[in-house]
């Protein structure tokens, strides 16, 4: 059976963007398809270029963000560079921005404008706190937001709360722009029409602390910290192991309890002692509990603990570094590691988690250097070569 094409070939996105929110959400765009021209400033470009230099030279978060998109290095405080964008949005399908609160409605590039002129245009504002309300022109920045929502407060120990180590109020908005394209695109393909989507880091966030938040609010308390251990559940936690690995288990009910204790602990007398027969009795006396799965897993190394719980049905996993995550034998299976290319040569990427087994391989282009599509998109939109070395000698393009 031929294989069917990638599903956003055809679409053309066009994003004014920087940092995480905007460029992670039009980076799932760009692998399925779609054609995006990465819309840039001239002087250093989107800031997420400079973060550090860990990927051979390059930034991380920039590697990870944008490959497979067009660079269009531009001055969009010059009529002429604005003048650029608004010629290619009249020929987009969608558009992007995660600009600071309120400038891309200086600049006519706000939502509500666009779609006014163009009305099959899809139009993506992501902000941090939304375009009303007290919070609306206050900086966000991802850790302030996982803060404001919440998050931090229920990561972390007991004594310390801590961020999560990944930007998670970045992605969240970045996924729900991506999945509020996809649905627009749906909506227009009915109707004809597109319109404006709004997205905003803080509602993203909110909205991901689901358990916790509505525990809080329908009576109960709001969850401990608790580390790796979970605040409800006993044995739930990572043990160390007899050769220096971490070991980390759940169990979910009391039948499992007691194939732990038989099996793993060898102590069957544990399965139906009523001091940890129930979970909530083993919630009850966590420490002594954690004790038996402590002493049981450290006379193991970590290879045999994780068999004897296998064995035993009981969940398990690896508490592993990044450089044992990039080695992991699940992805090297099922062969989820490719090369794209960049400016310092090729680099390793994951394939995106959405596989569509009867389609075409996600398309996973290269990391553009900045301004390295732009003399090609200015010729695109009419311009002359008189035109463009103007452009270029005024410090207008790059």
């Amino acid at each position: 059976m031929e294989s069917q094409p990638l599903p956003l070939t055809g679409i053309t996105v066009v994003a004014v963007e920087q940092a995480v929110a905007a460029p992670f959400a039009t980076r799932q765009l760009a692998d399925l398809g779609a054609r995006v021209i990465k819309v840039e400033r001239i002087d250093g470009g989107d800031f997420a270029r400079g973060y550090d230099t860990a990927a051979a030279g390059l930034a991380s978060h920039f590697v990870w963000c944008n490959r497979g998109k067009e660079s269009l290095a531009l001055d969009l405080k010059d009529p002429r560079g604005l003048d650029v964008v608004r010629r290619l949005v009249g020929e987009a399908d969608v558009f992007v921005q995660n600009l600071a609160q309120g400038a891309a409605a200086r600049l006519g590039l706000d939502a509500a404008t666009l779609c006014a002129a163009h009305p099959r245009l899809i139009a993506v504002d992501i902000s941090g706190y939304g375009a009303g309300g007290p919070y609306a022109d206050k900086r966000a920045y991802d850790m302030l937001v996982q803060c404001e929502a919440g998050l931090v407060s229920v990561t972390g120990t007991p004594e310390q709360p801590v961020k999560a180590g990944i930007p998670a109020a970045d992605i969240a908005a970045a996924m729900y722009a991506f999945s509020g394209v996809l649905a627009a695109l749906v909506r227009r393909g009915v109707t004809g029409r597109g319109g404006p989507v709004e997205v905003s880091m803080l509602e993203s966030l909110a909205e991901w602390m689901g358990h916790p938040l509505h525990h809080a609010m329908h009576g109960g308390n709001p969850p401990a910290r608790t580390g790796l251990a979970h605040s409800v559940i006993a044995p739930y936690d990572a043990y160390p192991t007899a050769d220096g690995g971490r070991v980390l288990l759940s169990v979910q009910n009391d039948r499992e309890w007691r194939r732990l204790a038989e099996q793993v602990l060898q102590r069957p007398e544990l399965g139906t002692d009523p001091a940890y027969a129930t979970n909530a009795a083993r919630v009850a006396n966590r420490e002594r509990t954690d004790e038996f799965v402590a002493k049981a897993l450290g006379a193991l190394d970590a290879d045999e603990a994780l068999a004897r719980l296998e064995g035993a049905g009981i969940a398990c996993a690896r508490l592993r570094d990044l450089h044992e995550v990039a080695d992991h034998p699940q992805l090297a299976a099922r062969k989820r590691w490719r090369e794209v290319g960049s400016p310092v040569g090729p680099l390793k990427a994951l394939l995106p988690p959405i596989t569509l087994p009867d389609g075409e391989t996600a398309r996973m282009g290269d990391v553009p250097a900045l301004g390295e599509h732009t003399e090609t998109l200015l010729r695109a939109v009419g311009m002359t070569v008189d035109e463009i070395a103007a452009l270029r000698r005024d410090g207008v393009a790059a």
